[in-house]
C-alpha cells in the first residue's frame, strides 16, 4: 500500500527516468530552429563536422543533442517525416543500450535512425536487426534514404546474397539484416582458412527490432551448421510402423513437454515386437546396443502422439513444413533435430532426409552478449524486464504514447466448449462487420482458423484467412486489415512489422492497383490522389465504426504475445476495441490451468452456448500463463547456462584459429604441440613417481614410431645408471627435432610454412567438430545424473572440460603425426576428379523439444572454402567443383537445395546444378 502511495504522488522508477530524459529532449528542441536554417548542403555536411569533433576528444553524448537535431530536420526534408519528442526519448534510449517500449504505430522504425545514424558516425559499424527479411530490405530501402542522404552507407543483409556482396554490406555504416543472417555468418566465419575469406567486422553496436521476439522467443534454440549423417530411411519406416499400433494403455504423454515415455507392459509388448521384427540386437531394448533404436522409437512415439498435420507441420510438395508456434508462419528448410523430423517424414510417407551432424553452434544470447553495446525496441517487453536484466543486462524503459491511447480492452468471454465460442466469434465477428468495423482475429494454429473460417462462411461474412499457407501474401493482407468492414483471420502475430491503417494502407494500395503502369505516366499522379483520397474518406468511417476491434479466439501461453495482438488496435491515439473468447477446452487453461478452475466451472451448471466472466477467471488464466512463462524462462536459462559451457572453450577455439590465420608462421606452435605430444606420450607410459620396473616401455616405442616414424634407443638407455622419464622424454625430444629440422631443410620454406597452417586448421576444425558432436550427446544423457542427486549442470561442466581437455591433447598429437610422417612432393601430382561434397545446413535448434527455428537458404552453406580441407587440397578457395559451362546459371550464387531456376521443380544441385 504504501508503495502505491508512493508511486502516486512521485511517479513510477521509470516515470522519474523518463522525465530526466526530458531535459536532453530539451536541448534538441532548442537547437530545432538553428538547423532548420541550414541548407541541404550545410545539413548533410553535419556528418563530417560530427566526425572532427570526435577526432578532437569530443564523446558521442557530448555531440547527441546536435545530432538529433540533425537526423530530425533531414528526416523531415527527405521522408516527409518529423520526430515526436517521445521518439526522441526512445533514440535516447536506445543509444544508452537499453530497451524501449513503445506502443505499436508509435514509429520505432523511425525512431532507430537517431541512434544508428549517431553510433556510425564513428565508422565502427552499426547492425539495425529484424525478425524477417523483408523487414531488413524495407528498413534499409526506406531509412536508408535518410542515412544515404546525411553521407552514411548503407548495406542489407539476406539470404542467398554473394560472399563479396554480404562482405560490402558489412562495412557499410549501417548494416540491416535479420539474426539468423548475423549469426550463420559469425559461425561460417569462424570455419574459414584466411581473414580475407571473412565477412564481419568486429562488432559495435546493435539495435534489435522485436527484441521480444528475438531475444527471448528465438532464443531457446542454438544456431546451428551441420552436415548430412548416413541414411537410416529403413529403420524409421520399421519403427514408424510399429508406432502406429501401440495402445493408448502403452505409454504415458506428457502435453508441456510434448514427451511420450513407454509403460512397463509398453516396454515388455514393444520387446516382443522389436525382436520379432529383428530390429533389435538383443533382448533387452535398453541394452547400449540398442540404443539407436530406442533414441529413434521415441522419437517415432513423439511424432505419431504428440506432432499434429496442420498445428505443428503441413505437408507441402511432397515435404513435412513445419509451422512456427510463435507466428504460424510455414518455415521452408527448417527442420526438428535428433531424427524427429525423420520420424514424422515416416509417418507422412514422404521422402525421408538423412540426419545432420553439428558442426558449428551457438546461442542468439552468446552471440549478441559479444557486442560491446546492444539495444532494442519492441511494444511489449515489460512482462520479460527481469529475464532482459538477467542474461543481457538490458534495462526496459517504457515510452509514452505521443497521443493518449484510445483502445478499449473489454473483459474476456469463457465458454463451455470450442463450438459454442467459436459460434459466439462468428456472431460477433457478423455484428461488427454489419456496421462496417474491421475485425482482426488471432488464432493459434492452422486448423483453429480454418475452423473459424467455415462458421463465417455460413454466417455469410467475407474475409481473409493469413497463416502459413498464404504467408507470400502476408504483409499485403495485414496492411489492408484496416479497411471498412475488412475481417481478418491471422495466425497469432502474422505480419507484425507491418501497420494497420485504418481505412488501408495507400502505399500498399498504391503499388497493388498501379503496378502495371510506369512511374512516369501523366496519369500515375492522378491515380495516386484518388488512392490516397479513398482512403482517407474510408479511414473517416472506420473512425466512426469504432477503429479496429481486435478479436482473441484464445489466450496465448505469454501475457506478452496476447498483449502484442492487442497492440494492432489504437494506434498513434485511433479508436479501438479488443477482446478475447475462451472455453474449458483452450489448450492454456487444459494442460495449465489450475485443477480447481475445471470443477467450479463444470458445477456452475453452464448452459450450452452461454457466456460468463469474472475477474476471479481472468486471475485464474494470468496464473496459467505466468506459470508457462517461468517454464520457458527456465528452458532458456538451462540453454544458456549449458551453452555458456561450450561457449568458453569456443572462444578459445575461434581465438586461436584468429591467431593461426594472422600469423606469417606457425612453426613456435607447432613446436609446442611437439614438446607437448613427448611430454604426453612419456607421462603415460613412465607415470611420475613410478618404478621403471612399472613403465611400459613397448607400448612407449611403438607410439613414438606411429607418431615420429622414429625408433630411438630407449632399452640402451634404461642400462643407464639412474635414467628418469624427464632424461628419456628430452632425448626423444632431440630426435623429434632434429628429424624435423631435417625434413624442413629439405622443403621449400614458403611451401612448409602454408603446409604447417593448413594441417592445424584442418584437424583443429576437424577435432572441434567432433568434440562438438560428443557434447550434444553429453547434453541428452547427463540429465540422468539428478537421480544420483547431483548437479546436471556442474556434471555438465566437469565432464565438457575433461573431454576438451582430451580434444586438445588428441589434437596436439594428431597434428604432430601428419607433419612428421607427411611426404614432400618436388612436383604436383596430376588434378584428380573431385568428390561432391555433401550439403550443408543451417538450423536454429531447441536442444530439448527438437524444434528448428531457420532456414537453410543463404546460398553459402555449401562453400568449399569454409568446409574442404585445405591440407594439400587443390579444393580450397574454389566454388563448388568445376562449374558447367552449359549451366546458364553458373554466376549466380544459387543455393544447391534451392528450385532450379529454370523452371523444372527440381533442386538445382539435381538439374542445372548437377555438374557444379
Amino acid at each position: 500500500m504504501f508503495q502505491t502511495i508512493a508511486k502516486s504522488l512521485f511517479g513510477s522508477s521509470n516515470d522519474r527516468y523518463v522525465k530526466s530524459i526530458g531535459k536532453v529532449v530539451n536541448q534538441i528542441n532548442a537547437l530545432e530552429l538553428q538547423i532548420q536554417a541550414l541548407s541541404d548542403d550545410e545539413l548533410r555536411a553535419q556528418t563530417d563536422k560530427f566526425r572532427r569533433q570526435l577526432d578532437d576528444g569530443q564523446t558521442l553524448d557530448d555531440i547527441l543533442p546536435e545530432a538529433f537535431a540533425t537526423v530530425r530536420e533531414a528526416s523531415s526534408r527527405v521522408l516527409g517525416m518529423r520526430h515526436f519528442d517521445v521518439q526522441m526519448v526512445g533514440g535516447i534510449v536506445l543509444h544508452r543500450g537499453e530497451i524501449s517500449e513503445m506502443k505499436t504505430g508509435e514509429g520505432k522504425t523511425l525512431v532507430a535512425t537517431l541512434a544508428t545514424y549517431l553510433n556510425a558516425i564513428e565508422g565502427k559499424g552499426v547492425h539495425v536487426v529484424t525478425v524477417n527479411d523483408y523487414l531488413a530490405r524495407r528498413d534499409a530501402e526506406w531509412m536508408g534514404r535518410l542515412h544515404n542522404w546525411l553521407g552514411l552507407t548503407v548495406g542489407v543483409i539476406v539470404p542467398n546474397l554473394p560472399e563479396a556482396q554480404r562482405r560490402e554490406a558489412y562495412n557499410a555504416d549501417i548494416t540491416y539484416s535479420t539474426n539468423n543472417e548475423l549469426g550463420f555468418d559469425y559461425l561460417r566465419d569462424n570455419m574459414k582458412h584466411s581473414r580475407d575469406q571473412m565477412v564481419q567486422r568486429p562488432f559495435n553496436f546493435a539495435i534489435i527490432d522485436e527484441v521480444d521476439s528475438i531475444l527471448i522467443d528465438e532464443a531457446r534454440t542454438p544456431l546451428i551448421i551441420s552436415g548430412p549423417t548416413e541414411d537410416k530411411s529403413d529403420l524409421y519406416v520399421a519403427l514408424d510402423e510399429v508406432v502406429k499400433e501401440v495402445p493408448e494403455d502403452w505409454y504415458e504423454k506428457d502435453e508441456k513437454t510434448k514427451n511420450v515415455q513407454l509403460t512397463e507392459e509398453g516396454t515388455d509388448e514393444i520387446e516382443k515386437i522389436l525382436m520379432d521384427k529383428g530390429l533389435l540386437a538383443t533382448e533387452n531394448l535398453y541394452d547400449v546396443e540398442n540404443t539407436q533404436v530406442v533414441h529413434h522409437l521415441e522419437q517415432a512415439l513423439r511424432a505419431n502422439i504428440m506432432y499434429k498435420r496442420d498445428d505443428n507441420y503441413i505437408v507441402k510438395d511432397d515435404k513435412v513444413v513445419i509451422i512456427d508456434e510463435f507466428t504460424g508462419r510455414m518455415m521452408d528448410g527448417r527442420r526438428w533435430s535428433n531424427g524427429l523430423h525423420q520420424a514424422v517424414e515416416a509417418k507422412e510417407g514422404v521422402k525421408i532426409e538423412p540426419e545432420n551432424q553439428t558442426m558449428a553452434s551457438i546461442t542468439f544470447q552468446n552471440y549478441f552478449r559479444m557486442y560491446p553495446k546492444l539495444s532494442g525496441m519492441t511494444g511489449t517487453a515489460a512482462t520479460e524486464a527481469a529475464e532482459f536484466w538477467d542474461v543481457y543486462k538490458m534495462n526496459v524503459v517504457e515510452i509514452p504514447t505521443n497521443v493518449p491511447v484510445q483502445r478499449i480492452d473489454e473483459e474476456d468471454e469463457f465458454y463451455k466448449n470450442t463450438m459454442d465460442k467459436f459460434g459466439a466469434i462468428a456472431k460477433a465477428i457478423k455484428d461488427k462487420n454489419e456496421i462496417g468495423q474491421p475485425v482482426l482475429v488471432g488464432t493459434v494454429s492452422i486448423e483453429k482458423s480454418e475452423l473459424l473460417s467455415q462458421f463465417l462462411e455460413k454466417e455469410g461474412v467475407k474475409h481473409e484467412v493469413l497463416n502459413a499457407r498464404q504467408h507470400e501474401r502476408e504483409a499485403h493482407i495485414v496492411a489492408q486489415a484496416g479497411r471498412i468492414g475488412a475481417v481478418t483471420i491471422a495466425t497469432n502475430m502474422a505480419g507484425r512489422g507491418t501497420d494497420i491503417q485504418l481505412g488501408g494502407n495507400a502505399d500498399f494500395r498504391i503499388g497493388d492497383e498501379l503496378s502495371e503502369m510506369a512511374e512516369d505516366d501523366p496519369k500515375r499522379q492522378m491515380e495516386e490522389d484518388r488512392i490516397k483520397a479513398e482512403v482517407a474518406a474510408e479511414k473517416q468511417k472506420v473512425l466512426e465504426a469504432g477503429g479496429l476491434f481486435v478479436l482473441g479466439t484464445e489466450r496465448h501461453e505469454s501475457r506478452r504475445i496476447d498483449n502484442q495482438l492487442r497492440g494492432r488496435s489504437g494506434r498513434q491515439g485511433d479508436p479501438g476495441l479488443s477482446r478475447f473468447y475462451l472455453c474449458l477446452e483452450d489448450d492454456l487453461l487444459r494442460i495449465f490451468g489450475p485443477d480447481t478452475l475445471f470443477s467450479k466451472m463444470m458445477n456452475s451448471n453452464l448452459a450450452d452456448g452461454e457466456a460468463i466472466g469474472s475477474k476471479w477467471l481472468s486471475k485464474a488464466i494470468e496464473t496459467a500463463q505466468k506459470k508457462v512463462e517461468a517454464r520457458n524462462y527456465e528452458a532458456r536459462k538451462q540453454v544458456v547456462q549449458y551453452d555458456d559451457v561450450m561457449n568458453d572453450q569456443r572462444k578459445v577455439i575461434y581465438e586461436q584459429r584468429g591467431e593461426i590465420m594472422e600469423a606469417e608462421k606457425v612453426d613456435d606452435v607447432v613446436l609446442d604441440m611437439r614438446q607437448d605430444t613427448v611430454n604426453s606420450l612419456v607421462s603415460e607410459a613412465c607415470p611420475p613417481g613410478s618404478y621403471p620396473e612399472q613403465w611400459d616401455i613397448a607400448g612407449l616405442k611403438e607410439k613414438i614410431e606411429d607418431v615420429f616414424g622414429l625408433k630411438p634407443p630407449i632399452d640402451q638407455w634404461l642400462d643407464e645408471d639412474q635414467v628418469e622419464p624427464e632424461i628419456i622424454e628430452e632425448r626423444i625430444q632431440a630426435e623429434a627435432d632434429a628429424m624435423m629440422d631435417r625434413k624442413i631443410a629439405e622443403a621449400d620454406p614458403n611451401i612448409w610454412r602454408q603446409v604447417e597452417k593448413s594441417v592445424l586448421l584442418e584437424r583443429l576444425d576437424y577435432h572441434w567438430k567432433e568434440h562438438l558432436a560428443t557434447l550434444d550427446a553429453l547434453r541428452q544423457v547427463i540429465w540422468m545424473r539428478g537421480i544420483a542427486q547431483k548437479q546436471p549442470i556442474n556434471e555438465y561442466k566437469q565432464e565438457a572440460f575433461g573431454l576438451f581437455e582430451n580434444m586438445l591433447e588428441t589434437l596436439r598429437e594428431d597434428v604432430t603425426k601428419i607433419l612428421a610422417t607427411a611426404q614432400l612432393r618436388t612436383q604436383m601430382p596430376e588434378p584428380q576428379a573431385l568428390p561432391d561434397l555433401p550439403d550443408f545446413l543451417t538450423g536454429h535448434i531447441d536442444p530439448l523439444t527438437g524444434l528448428d527455428n531457420s532456414n537453410d537458404g543463404d546460398g553459402s552453406a555449401e562453400r568449399p572454402e569454409l568446409f574442404g580441407s585445405l591440407a594439400g587440397s587443390p579444393r580450397a578457395g574454389f566454388g563448388p567443383g568445376g562449374r558447367n559451362p552449359d549451366n546458364p546459371y553458373a554466376n549466380q550464387n544459387i543455393s544447391r537445395n534451392a528450385q532450379c531456376p529454370c523452371g523444372s521443380g527440381n533442386k538445382y544441385k539435381h538439374c542445372h546444378g548437377a555438374a557444379a
